[in-house]
């Protein structure tokens, strides 16, 4: 799907400030560049579609600045043959690129709205690799076997060993962990074998995990 001119425009800026943060992987700027933002933000802040700044979107939510949201897909380093999980579907912008530089994406979010609107969106860009289901992301996902990466949007108090469990090995988890003093930091967790490596990467604005399916959303 084409970029109008002001998607055009966006993106090329966005490139510019990804180079000088040492991000310039050009399968990942190829597939930011192939999945059009706009389509993804409300109408209302379409101006900010490609601004670093977050965005409010239905059901009381905001998806992340478009930096941020490159920035992560960047450090999960995927490869064609991953399979990834996704808690935290938003928009469903991070799904959409992610499917074109892996095998599988299957995502969740507790919210109806946000997996209806997003599967359109994935519908509108014949994206067939996304799974979109409506789930409660705070106990695990269980029976969906495992996953070379996951990825997790909202923030717990401590890094959810349930999903860690369905990592394979040399899989990778990317989740934001509330500190001690209200921050929400990144943080990333490596496999191999039994063990796992804990990085601590950036500080992100955060939603804290809610427990439950939504009802009426």
């Amino acid at each position: 799907m084409p970029q109008s001119v002001n998607g055009k425009e966006g993106f090329a800026a966005l490139c510019l400030r990804l180079r000088g943060r040492g991000i310039a992987a050009t399968d990942l700027l190829n597939a930011i560049e192939q999945t059009p933002r706009s389509i993804f933000t409300p109408l209302e802040h379409a101006g900010s579609a490609w601004s670093s700044r977050t965005i409010p979107i239905e059901c009381g939510v905001f998806m992340e600045g478009v930096d941020l949201a490159v920035e992560l897909v960047d450090a999960l380093k995927l490869k064609p043959s991953h399979r990834v999980l996704e808690i935290g579907t938003g928009s469903g912008f991070t799904a959409a690129v992610m499917a074109r530089l892996a095998e599988r994406v299957l995502t969740v979010d507790r919210y109806k709205t946000l997996v209806t609107l997003a599967q359109e969106r994935m519908d509108r860009l014949s994206l067939r690799n996304v799974v979109i289901r409506q789930a409660d992301g705070a106990p695990g996902l269980q029976g969906e076997g495992t996953f070379d990466r996951i990825v997790i949007t909202a923030a717990f108090t401590t890094l959810p060993k349930i999903y860690a469990e369905q990592l394979v090995s040399g899989g990778m988890m990317i989740a934001p962990v509330l500190q001690e003093n209200g921050v929400a930091r990144m943080v990333r967790l490596m496999k191999t074998g039994s063990r796992f490596e804990r990085t601590e990467l950036f500080e992100t604005p955060y939603q804290p995990v809610v427990p439950l399916v939504a009802q009426f959303l």
